[in-house]
């Protein structure tokens, strides 16, 4: 952290306001991403959607967000994340008002990778904002706390959607959710100082290529390609249509499951929260966290496979909780570059992270059609799908532990 960003920083008070006005927009962004999860049933009843169908409308938010995350970064570092975050903001609003109107999966996938580019900067906005005015472990904070209120968006996600789908049915919903998004446009604007001037000028001149240069961005592409990117994907989608399809629950029972898979990874990210300044402190590095923390999301993964039916919300949810130690990755590559950068170097790794989920969420929504195609029953579909999805995951595991010291350690 440089010295000049110590004079910006502001009150208390006006810190819990931007925290809260920050964390409002991405609550809903997180909501938005994980809806589809809850809808399912009612898309593939009312619409007639199958496996891969439900995969690509999923996906399609994922798609139009990593589509906007290069851009995105230098908008962030020119710009600033205020006016970043409003700008975008926009769109979303105008995608969820297209989806309450679309009469076919077209319009339902256009509008939702519409909605996807509209709160595509609604986490690096503030992380953005929080590297620039924060020193490290209390950026580790924020970061975790931010996804804590993410996984308070999935929580609402389930359980909350599932009791307005009776009054307002989905197209309701939306139309809700765009005047909601409009509220947290507000706050932004008022809440929100405005970016200082010299943003513009602070820009790095590497840019993009010493971001994808650096050796900690290189040795955590891969995991957070399939590890991080498939934690959201099953989190956000494939957990739903797994308790429905293969454990055989109903509408409303996976979406109690849903609703406890989201509570536990709110609480593993409010853990998290109060945690990382202290690990920080202790001088705990990021490498040994993943390295191993991540064995039992791991050795999870398969017994869940094998158990199939009869692996419920509660095996999920343990699976999920694991898979948090590779949010620890996030905040480490803001970090690692200067605050000049950080707005590329943020949105690059998210792209990769949003990259896998667009890939994931439609791959094993391919590969369960083609199974079910050549005469395989759903349950062992799934599990198919899913093992190939774990041999990806374990890869990439390999792949950062072979790393070694590669400069992955640099939480300035």
């Amino acid at each position: 952290m440089t010295a000049a960003a110590a004079p910006t920083m502001p009150s208390p008070l006006a810190t819990a306001a931007i925290f809260g006005a920050f964390a409002y927009a991405y609550f809903l962004s997180a909501l938005l991403r994980a809806v589809t999860a809850t809808l399912a049933p009612v898309f593939s009843g009312e619409l007639g959607l199958q496996a891969a169908d439900l995969g690509l409308l999923a996906g399609a938010y994922f798609f139009g967000f990593a589509a906007l995350q290069l851009p995105l970064g230098r908008a962030l570092d020119r710009f600033g994340p205020r006016r970043t975050l409003l700008t975008l903001m926009t769109l979303a609003v105008a995608g969820c008002g297209a989806f309450a109107l679309a009469s076919g999966l077209a319009g339902l996938i256009a509008a939702r990778a519409l909605i996807g580019a509209g709160v595509a900067a609604c986490l690096m906005a503030p992380l953005t904002c929080y590297r620039r005015l924060y020193s490290a472990p209390a950026q580790l904070r924020a970061n975790s706390w931010m996804l804590m209120t993410g996984s308070l968006g999935m929580l609402a996600s389930t359980l909350p959607v599932q009791w307005l789908l009776g009054p307002l049915g989905w197209r309701g919903l939306f139309w809700l959710l765009a005047a909601l998004l409009a509220l947290a446009m507000a706050l932004v604007w008022i809440v929100v100082p405005r970016d200082a001037p010299p943003v513009a000028a602070q820009a790095s001149d590497g840019g993009y290529r010493e971001v994808l240069r650096h050796p900690l961005f290189r040795r955590l592409a891969p995991l957070a390609f399939f590890v991080y990117g498939g934690l959201i994907a099953v989190q956000s989608l494939w957990a739903g249509p797994w308790l429905t399809r293969v454990s055989g629950w109903t509408a409303a029972q996976a979406a109690q499951g849903l609703f406890a898979i989201n509570l536990a990874m709110l609480l593993a990210f409010f853990c998290w929260g109060a945690a990382m300044p202290a690990l920080a402190r202790l001088g705990i590095p990021m490498s040994r966290l993943i390295g191993r923390g991540l064995w039992p999301a791991l050795l999870l993964l398969p017994v869940i496979i094998v158990l199939g039916e009869r692996a419920g919300a509660a095996h999920w949810a343990l699976w999920c909780v694991a898979c948090t130690f590779v949010s620890t990755s996030q905040p480490a590559v803001g970090v690692a570059f200067a605050p000049a950068l950080a707005g590329r170097a943020l949105s690059a790794y998210n792209l990769v992270i949003f990259a896998g989920v667009f890939g994931i969420q439609w791959g094993i929504g391919l590969l369960i059609d083609a199974l079910r195609g050549a005469g395989l029953t759903e349950i062992q579909s799934f599990r198919i799908a899913f093992g190939v999805f774990w041999l990806c995951g374990a890869a990439s595991f390999a792949w950062f532990l072979r790393g070694g010291g590669q400069g992955a350690d640099n939480q300035a």
